[in-house]
């Protein structure tokens, strides 16, 4: 493991440890974090420990086109029960992802300092939300990092209030990057949920590919 200094780079992510763990220090700059993102790397840690740097192998993503949409959420997403923005409560959406509580975790990996590097990147034209309403309540939504040239989005958090709430604005994100031609979605770990959703694991090796211009 490698202890980062002020100076803005990183390891070959091929020294990560067995659990993907890469490094430990350096800061949330804008300039930092791009390069992380770019180069298949993202930090994630708990409040009070030092930041801490991730590449996993294998690494879960999310192909557009298998995005698994079954009879009864399609009629979810026909009702129009609900309304879909892109980019328009950023702060908002992060804010109720560090907020929610989920199953078997205590506390939030986003800390403050990570909500306010992340919309820092927003404000930026690199961070991007999708927010999911009813009426004129936020009921759910994600954020993540735009990697426009490489064509990938890298998911990082997403929260729901609503049944299906998130899982709408999960729909609507992967519509736009099928009409941009995105190649993935980075969900990073594996989780059950994005398994049934469609996601699935493949190897650092093949994601560094398709992250690479």
């Amino acid at each position: 493991m490698h202890l980062l200094t002020e100076k803005i780079w990183f390891p070959p992510v091929t020294d990560a440890d067995e659990d993907g763990l890469l490094a430990v220090g350096g800061d949330l700059s804008s300039e930092r974090l791009l390069l992380a993102y770019q180069s298949g790397i993202f930090p994630w840690y708990s409040e009070g420990q030092p930041i801490l740097w991730w590449s996993p192998n294998p690494r879960m993503v999310l192909f557009p086109k298998e995005l698994r949409v079954s009879k009864s959420f399609r009629k979810t997403i026909n009702s129009e029960k609900f309304r879909v923005t892109f980019n328009t409560s950023f702060p908002e959406v992060i804010k109720n992802c560090a907020a929610i509580k989920r199953d078997g975790q205590a506390g939030t990996w986003i800390t403050s300092e990570m909500e306010r590097a992340y919309i820092g990147l927003h404000e930026k034209g690199y961070a991007f939300s999708v927010e999911v309403w009813q009426e004129n309540e936020l009921t759910g939504g994600l954020y993540g990092i735009d990697l426009a040239d490489q064509k990938v989005f890298c998911g990082e958090s997403m929260f729901t209030k609503v049944s299906d709430a998130s899982k709408v604005g999960l729909y609507h994100l992967v519509e736009l990057l099928k009409e941009k031609n995105y190649k993935l979605i980075d969900c990073q770990i594996y989780t059950e949920h994005l398994e049934r959703l469609g996601a699935k694991e493949i190897s650092r090796d093949e994601f560094l590919q398709h992250i690479s211009c």
